[in-house]
């Protein structure tokens, strides 16, 4: 008889304590980078934008630029979105946009200016005219300060090698100035404001690309590493308990240098010990074959979004990282020919989207 009491008691503990935990409530924030692959406008401006003007060798024209707004829209309300998540990306990082002329008309399409995102973008020296730039929620997201920290590079007088590395092609070509040897590439944008409340530092990201070859041009991203690292020290000494969000297109896989040793990049969450200890989900993602761009069919994953310390062991009743995912849907994939299951790319004859595949974190918190 005891037995029986005894077995309906922990029946029904086990039942409230099942109830309970379903009842719990969460609020989830998105947290995203897309690569949105030469978001030029029509305009003839002074950077150099030639071969993406209507007479240019892109053939760009209105319409193409509104196809690919388009585009770009459809996939950047969806990003991230399921069963659990209906709202769009609060945060979206982007790289290869022309301008802030750009993005102001990205988030004015239909399927976007509901969401009422703020911009968050800064001209950057690059030869290629392209920057980066950050989207936001404004009724989720208050922005406190912004800005563009300069990556400073230069070239190195090459000897002749007998032994060439083969050159990778791309489109990202490293540009130089002959006088100072300085390579010009992009900006580091620094954002910090308030997530329903709580500070959140989020650096936006795109790193020298492998033009000439990745070893010749490795320590370049490795400076950008370098560069990304100071930035979070100097976060994390004015705030002990910074949480930091850094995301990009980094032109490196995680397993790189320019990642795991500059950044200092974790594969496990158990590795973290201190506030400026860094995890990157997507290094273990990589390993198990998946990718966001493709290369000489080979797939990796250099668009990456890291989260720090106090990101992942802080209180259930702040901000935490959940979980990272690509988004690659069906629509976003080619389906025939040489490059079949590569991204589909947008191009001058194809309507199309980019070569790479978004990335995304979700940060969850508990609702009492």
């Amino acid at each position: 008889m005891r037995i029986t009491k005894l077995i309906a008691f922990l029946i029904v503990l086990f039942a409230i304590q099942d109830a309970n935990a379903q009842a719990k409530k969460y609020k989830i924030h998105t947290v995203a980078f897309y690569n949105l692959e030469n978001l030029f406008d029509t305009i003839n401006n002074p950077n150099n934008d030639e071969e993406w003007l209507p007479n240019g060798s892109q053939n760009w024209t209105g319409a193409k630029y509104k196809r690919k707004l388009q585009n770009m829209a459809r996939v950047i309300a969806e990003i991230g979105t399921n069963d659990q998540q209906k709202e769009s990306p609060t945060f979206l990082g982007v790289c290869e946009v022309e301008n802030r002329g750009v993005l102001e008309d990205l988030v004015k399409e239909p399927l976007l200016i509901d969401k009422q995102y703020g911009v968050v973008h800064f001209d950057s020296p690059d030869k290629r005219g392209i920057d980066v730039g950050l989207l936001y929620k404004k009724k989720n997201f208050t922005l406190t300060s912004y800005t563009n920290v300069p990556l400073y590079i230069y070239k190195d007088e090459q000897k002749n090698s007998k032994k060439e590395e083969k050159e990778e092609v791309t489109d990202d070509a490293i540009a130089e100035d002959l006088s100072s040897k300085r390579v010009y590439t992009r900006d580091q944008l620094l954002v910090t404001g308030f997530l329903d409340g709580e500070e959140i530092n989020i650096i936006v990201n795109h790193w020298p690309s492998r033009s000439g070859g990745e070893k010749k041009s490795s320590p370049f991203r490795e400076a950008a590493g370098a560069l990304n690292r100071k930035i979070m020290d100097s976060l994390v000494k004015i705030n002990p308990n910074a949480k930091i969000i850094t995301m990009g297109d980094l032109n490196d896989g995680a397993y790189n240098k320019s990642v795991k040793v500059e950044i200092g990049a974790k594969l496990k969450k158990t590795e973290l010990q201190s506030a400026g200890d860094i995890y990157n989900p997507f290094e273990q993602m990589a390993k198990d074959g998946h990718a966001s761009l493709f290369y000489r069919d080979s797939g990796d994953i250099f668009d990456q979004i890291m989260v720090s310390e106090r990101l992942v062991n802080d209180e259930p009743t702040s901000f935490k990282y959940w979980k990272a995912g690509i988004y690659n849907k069906p629509y976003m994939i080619q389906t025939t020919g040489q490059y079949k299951g590569y991204p589909l790319r947008h191009s001058a004859n194809e309507e199309g989207f980019s070569d790479h595949f978004p990335v995304y974190v979700y940060l969850i918190k508990e609702v009492k």
